[in-house]
C-alpha cells in the first residue's frame, strides 16, 4: 500500500496545484474530474468523454481538469474523493464499479463508506465477458474446468481480478491471474503479444478498444456475467454454471456491481444544492446530442442511470446476508 499512498499524494498535489493557480487568478476553484485508473482503459475513456461535455451544464460553463489517479483498482481515487477532496461540488470522479464492494468485503485500501458517497450517475450498465485468444488452449467454458487460462488483471476492486478469483473457488474454474497491469489497455497489449491469453472485462471496453477482435474471431467470449443476460451476446450466462441455489446467490452478489456500470461519484456530505447541481448536470449531459455523438464515435453505448438509482442499488447490495458477503469477501481479496 506504500505505492498506493504515494500515488494518492502525488495526485493530491497535482490537483491542489491546479486549483491553487486558479484561485490566485480569482476565477474560483477549477472543477476536477478524477479518474481512478491510468490512461487508455474504459474508465479513462468514459471519464474523459463526460468531462468534455458536463461543464456546459455547470454554473459558468467551465472546462474541467482531468486528473488520473490510478492505484489499487481505483481504491486510491475513491478514498481520496471520500476523505480529502473538497466538499463544495468542485470534484467528481469515476471509480471501478466493483470498488463499491470493497468496504463491504473488508478489502485493504478501501477507506470509504459506499453508502455515504455522493452518487452522481452512470452513463451505462455493464456486461462483463471473459474472453480468450483464439490461439489459447481454452476454447469453451468446459475447457476452463480442465485447462488453465492465463489472464491479466488490473488490481483489487476490479472485475478483472474479483470474478476469476471467485469463480475458481466457487465453481472450480482454472483461471491463472497475472497482476500488475495499470489498465485494460495494457492487458489487451499483453494478449496481442502472447504474454497472457485472456481477460474478464466489460464488453464495451473490448469493443471500444479492439473493435475487430470479436468480428474477426481473434478472441472468443467464453461466457458473460452481469445483473442479467445480455441478449446481444451469444455466450452462456455465468449463473447457468451454478449447481445450487446457494451458489446462485453467491454469484449474483459477486456480479452485483455490473448494475452500477461506470459510476461517477462525489465526496460525501455535499450540501444538498451542490449534489443537485452535479446530478442535474450529469442527467443533462446524458441527453445532450453532442455528448451522445461523441460517445458513439468512441463506440460507447449510452444507457444511463441516475444518481438516486445508484444510491438505492448500493443500499440494496449492502443489505446482502452477511454469510454471503463474508464468503465472497474472502475469495476476492
Amino acid at each position: 500500500m506504500k505505492n498506493a499512498k504515494r500515488l494518492a499524494l502525488a495526485a493530491v498535489l497535482a490537483v491542489s496545484s491546479v486549483t491553487g493557480a486558479a484561485l490566485a487568478q480569482g476565477v474560483g476553484r477549477v472543477p476536477t474530474m478524477v479518474i481512478g485508473f491510468g490512461p487508455g482503459g474504459g474508465y479513462d475513456l468514459w471519464g474523459r468523454v463526460i468531462a468534455r461535455h458536463i461543464g456546459k451544464f455547470l454554473p459558468g460553463s467551465p472546462n474541467l481538469v482531468v486528473q488520473n489517479m490510478p492505484g489499487a483498482g481505483s481504491y486510491v481515487a475513491a478514498s481520496w474523493i471520500y476523505n480529502i477532496a473538497p466538499k463544495d461540488g468542485s470534484v467528481m470522479g469515476i471509480i471501478a464499479r466493483d470498488a463499491t464492494m470493497g468496504p463491504l468485503t473488508g478489502a485493504d485500501g478501501a477507506r470509504f463508506d459506499a453508502t455515504k458517497m455522493s452518487w452522481i450517475g452512470t452513463p451505462t450498465t455493464e456486461t462483463n465477458v471473459c474472453i480468450a485468444n483464439a490461439t489459447a488452449a481454452v476454447k469453451s467454458v468446459d475447457d476452463l474446468y480442465t485447462k488453465e487460462l492465463i489472464i491479466g488483471d488490473t488490481g483489487p476492486g476490479t472485475g478483472t481480478r474479483s470474478y476469476p478469483l471467485a469463480l475458481n473457488a466457487l465453481l472450480g474454474m482454472k483461471f491463472k491471474l497475472v497482476s500488475g497491469f495499470p489498465s485494460s489497455s495494457d492487458v489487451f497489449l499483453a494478449m496481442e503479444r502472447g504474454e497472457v491469453d485472456g481477460m474478464c472485462e466489460s464488453l464495451d471496453s473490448v469493443i471500444g478498444k479492439r473493435p475487430d477482435w470479436l468480428a474477426t474471431k481473434k478472441v472468443r467470449i467464453l461466457f458473460q456475467g452481469g445483473a442479467e443476460p445480455n441478449p446481444h451476446v451469444d455466450a452462456p450466462f455465468v449463473l447457468d454454471f451454478a449447481k445450487t441455489e446457494g451458489q446462485k446467490a453467491e454469484i449474483s452478489f459477486l456480479y452485483a456491481g455490473q448494475g452500477i456500470g461506470r459510476p461517477f461519484v462525489a465526496p460525501p456530505n455535499l450540501p444538498a444544492d451542490k449534489l443537485k447541481m452535479l446530478r442535474d448536470a450529469f442527467d443533462k449531459t446524458m441527453k445532450d446530442p453532442e455528448f451522445i455523438a461523441d460517445a458513439k464515435r468512441q463506440k460507447l453505448d449510452v444507457e444511463p442511470k441516475d444518481g438516486a438509482h445508484l444510491e438505492q442499488l448500493v443500499r440494496d447490495i449492502y443489505a446482502t446476508p452477511k454469510p454471503i458477503i463474508e464468503k465472497i469477501g474472502k475469495l476476492i481479496q
